[in-house]
């Protein structure tokens, strides 16, 4: 049995017709690519926000936000939570 709905794939195929759109999503997918990285990355240690958060020396609601997209952390921000995490932060311009 098929569940009811629409796919994410067919309205993002049907959205990106519009020019507009097209734009703004292309300019923000640094951002949640970066955002995806430190998700996959804390859920690969089976580490919840909190987790995290206990060790970047902030609050749940912080990290929440980055993972959410709508804070726009600092530099410093992200190499605390990647030193939390354990890993090494690059940054490459091409």
């Amino acid at each position: 049995m098929s569940k009811p709905g629409v796919k994410f794939e067919a309205i993002k195929e049907q959205l990106m017709m519009d020019e507009e759109f097209r734009l703004e999503y292309e300019k923000l997918q640094p951002r949640y690519q970066v955002i995806s990285q430190f998700i996959e990355a804390r859920n690969t240690q089976h580490m919840t926000q909190e987790e995290l958060a206990l060790r970047v020396g902030t609050q749940k609601s912080n990290i929440s936000r980055f993972e959410s997209g709508t804070y726009n952390p600092t530099l410093d921000f992200l190499v605390k939570v990647t030193k939390s995490l354990g890993k090494e932060l690059h940054i490459e311009i091409k």
